[in-house]
């Protein structure tokens, strides 16, 4: 485990994965075919009733671009994040769960403080959890 500094606030929109995990992939490739090749992100976290919430979600290129859209939006906040970085990800999906659960040390991922799938490339995955977290 590392931890990065993430120096800015990102925000991010996209649609939540209502089908999770089944349609991860599905609404990836919807967002790719409209915006081509940019960064995605993927951030989950927990409901009330344990329900994991995903969202597959891309930075805004420029201010009010997923107003633009219609898009709901999300902040990756700065500051650091507790990082695992995964090579050949796509071989790796199944395990992903695993590495969060690592990075997660005991705390329920919330939305304002979620789990960050950053896809860096076809080849890199970089998972990150907020490290300021109170216990």
């Amino acid at each position: 485990m590392k931890v990065c500094n993430q120096p800015k606030d990102i925000i991010v929109f996209g649609v939540q994965v209502k089908n999770f995990p089944n349609q991860i992939k599905e609404t990836f490739d919807n967002l790719m075919k409209t915006f081509g090749n940019r960064t995605y992100y993927g951030i989950s976290w927990f409901d009330e009733k344990d329900i994991i919430i995903y969202y597959a979600m891309v930075p805004e290129a420029f201010e009010g671009e997923a107003k633009k859209y219609d898009y709901e939006t999300l902040l990756i906040g700065k500051g650091e994040y507790h990082t695992e970085t995964i090579r050949n990800w796509l071989s790796k999906v199944d395990s992903i769960k695993d590495v969060f659960h690592e990075l997660m040390s005991g705390n329920r991922p919330d939305k304002n403080h979620p789990c960050i799938e950053w896809y860096v490339s076809s080849d890199e995955m970089l998972c990150m959890i907020k490290a300021s977290r109170k216990k």
